[in-house]
């Protein structure tokens, strides 16, 4: 075995950004931005029900996969409270026999200088963003001053062959977003460039979606078991 033998990759919690955004790629209005505004993405905060949802999904994390050897966040504050709420499950024994890591090569995409922007003020700073993302698609376009999808596929493949290198036969968990996950999908299980535009079919990730790869030794490689496991109640959940 030349690889973990298990990575299990999961979603930051709701962060207040999810919250104000409601899923679109801009805030609606100045209204829907106005408390959050200037918070660099790495300084985003989960919500009180993102924080219960990593909770929840703590408790069964621990009782599928046990305890892991590594655990790493990409260092910004939603995941690195998601993976704080996650080891709430875990007796204070546990955790010390985990090691604990932030990788700046799993962070999130750079959203470029929209990022705080409404989508009435990006349409007017970026007419010709519409055609350019028609043409070359949401893997290969790049947002202005940001990163294209392909190019966080360049951090993930550093970080997969530092776990190839370093983390032969143990059991893996990374708490990462969104976009990363797209990457990490993209290289694990092969996926080509049409695939990859449209998340290969399958549903975005949800928030604390559990995605889980075993090594398979026929194959020599991880390949995936399951995909965006959601663990935690939905009753209560905030009308995102």
């Amino acid at each position: 075995m030349d690889r973990p033998r298990q990575l299990v990759l999961v979603r930051h919690a709701e962060s207040v950004r999810n919250e104000a955004k409601k899923g679109s790629t801009y805030f609606a209005d100045d209204e829907a931005r106005r408390h959050i505004r200037g918070i660099p993405d790495h300084k985003i905060p989960l919500t009180a029900l993102g924080i219960r949802q990593a909770q929840e999904t703590g408790v069964a994390i621990r009782e599928r996969y046990g305890l892991f050897s590594y655990i790493y966040h990409s260092g910004y504050q939603r995941t690195e409270q998601t993976t704080d709420a996650i080891l709430e499950a875990y007796t204070p024994q546990e955790v010390e026999r985990m090691k604990i890591r932030q990788n700046h090569f799993i962070r999130e995409r750079d959203p470029g200088y929209a990022y705080d922007m409404t989508t009435e003020e990006a349409e007017t700073a970026f007419p010709w963003l519409k055609e350019y993302w028609a043409t070359f698609g949401g893997f290969m376009a790049r947002p202005p001053g940001g990163e294209s999808m392909a190019d966080v596929v360049n951090r993930v493949y550093t970080f997969l062959n530092m776990l190839i290198r370093e983390r032969e036969g143990e059991n893996v968990m990374a708490v990462i977003h969104g976009g990363t996950l797209r990457c990490f999908r993209f290289l694990l299980e092969r996926w080509n460039y049409e695939q990859a535009m449209t998340w290969n079919n399958d549903p975005k990730p949800e928030n604390c979606g559990v995605t889980t790869y075993e090594y398979d030794a026929q194959l020599g490689r991880l390949v995936l078991q399951q995909y965006n496991e959601v663990f935690w109640n939905r009753e209560g959940e905030a009308d995102n």
